[in-house]
């Protein structure tokens, strides 16, 4: 597309996780649009980060875009960069301190400039981003990925409730506009921001699905039938019921053998209860297998093989997996929320996440006949799946109309 204003994309997330090799949703989504500016409008683009003394800086922009890069390797299974990009990371932000912080000559012919925040990472200093807007004459432009937090504080560690207020007053504040992954996000923005901004503009931008690619040879699945879990390993990820089912299974087995259970993504927080059952519980042992380092190519390789994904989520701000999973026509059991149906249509069976029975009962079906049978096939029309350059258009379009 064509872009009139000129980008300062903010990569503070993907700097802070340099070196993981699972990306989280948000890293993905950072990703994407520095990935598609690149490609499309690098002349209008500058890259910035958050230091530790608390200022947003510009990046050397050859410096950046390795960096980008370097993530986009390591997330298809090149691990051996990763110590490699972290003192990459260092040195690119160490360099940007030093340097003189100058408007870019390119951003001045453009007609507005816009500082444009991805992630929630210091959506809680304002100051900060006040003073880059005044700096550099730019609007701010954030995306906000849900409101968890502060609906559901319970699924949040102690302060985090009142950090995820401070950053959405920051928005509320400063924004000229926000982006949201899902109407049930924009819902709930509106709800909290109802009187101090109701003519905040908010745009509703779904993920994109990343484009599907196998593992090489030396990847191998489960020999046995299974089902996987993907997502970060934490309380309202719903993992316990699906483990204390599990259990049951193995303590009680019907006619049909136990699948395996396959847990992919990395360990969270509060979740001392799930890993306990997961390392201690006698009866899960050889049956629930956790992988927390995959890569992409890894990830698409065991969801094709699988009976089906699990999503038992109590709450989501959109719920890229249920995406990625039914873009490569994966039979999907995911929790009776607004989101989820707004993500899947008619694609996926719903089942509430405190139904353990009903739970059952969906996997017990999947278990029937082959796996081909169960996949959605015609109905993945009703889902709303989407490539991530034509989202990133998306939501750039959205800051022209600002």
């Amino acid at each position: 597309m064509h872009l009139s204003s000129y980008i300062y994309l903010d990569i503070s997330r993907l700097i802070a996780r340099a070196g993981f090799v699972v990306p989280t949703g948000i890293d993905r989504v950072e990703f994407e649009y520095a990935d598609y500016l690149l490609r499309n409008a690098a002349q209008r683009l500058t890259f910035v980060a958050i230091t530790p003394l608390g200022s947003i800086v510009i990046l050397p922009f050859a410096e950046a875009e390795q960096f980008v890069r370097q993530t986009e390797k390591i997330w298809q299974g090149h691990h051996g960069l990763c110590r490699d990009i972290r003192r990459a990371a260092r040195r690119m932000v160490q360099k940007a301190m030093l340097g003189r912080q100058i408007t870019p000559v390119a951003a001045r012919a453009c007609r507005k400039s816009v500082y444009l925040l991805l992630s929630h990472h210091h959506l809680n200093r304002p100051g900060s981003i006040m003073r880059f807007m005044r700096r550099h004459g730019a609007e701010f432009v954030p995306m906000v990925h849900d409101l968890i937090p502060i609906e559901y504080p319970e699924y949040a560690r102690p302060r985090e409730p009142a950090r995820h207020e401070a950053r959405m007053n920051t928005v509320l504040e400063l924004a000229r506009g926000v982006i949201v992954p899902s109407q049930a996000v924009a819902d709930s923005l509106a709800r909290y921001g109802m009187r101090r901004r109701a003519d905040l503009p908010v745009r509703v931008v779904p993920h994109g699905v990343v484009k599907a690619t196998p593992a090489a040879g030396d990847f191998s699945v489960p020999e046995r039938a299974y089902f996987v879990c993907l997502g970060t390993i934490e309380p309202r990820k719903n993992h316990l019921l699906l483990l204390n089912m599990w259990r049951d299974m193995v303590e009680n087995p019907g006619a049909a053998p136990v699948p395996q259970l396959v847990l992919v993504g990395r360990r969270g927080w509060e979740n001392e209860n799930i890993l306990d059952m997961i390392e201690r519980c006698p009866a899960l042992q050889g049956t629930v297998r956790e992988c927390n380092s995959l890569s992409d190519p890894e990830v698409t390789t065991l969801l094709r093989g699988a009976r089906g994904l699990l999503f038992p989520s109590f709450t989501e701000g959109y719920g890229l997996p249920l995406a990625e999973a039914l873009t490569l026509d994966v039979a999907c059991v995911c929790s009776d929320i607004p989101v989820f149906h707004e993500v899947a249509g008619d694609a996926a069976t719903f089942v509430d996440p405190l139904d353990g029975p009903g739970w059952r009962g969906a996997i017990t079906n999947l278990m029937v006949g082959e796996i081909a049978a169960h996949r959605p096939g015609a109905r993945i029309a009703s889902a709303a799946l989407f490539t991530w350059p034509t989202q990133v258009g998306d939501g750039l379009a959205f800051l022209e109309e600002l």
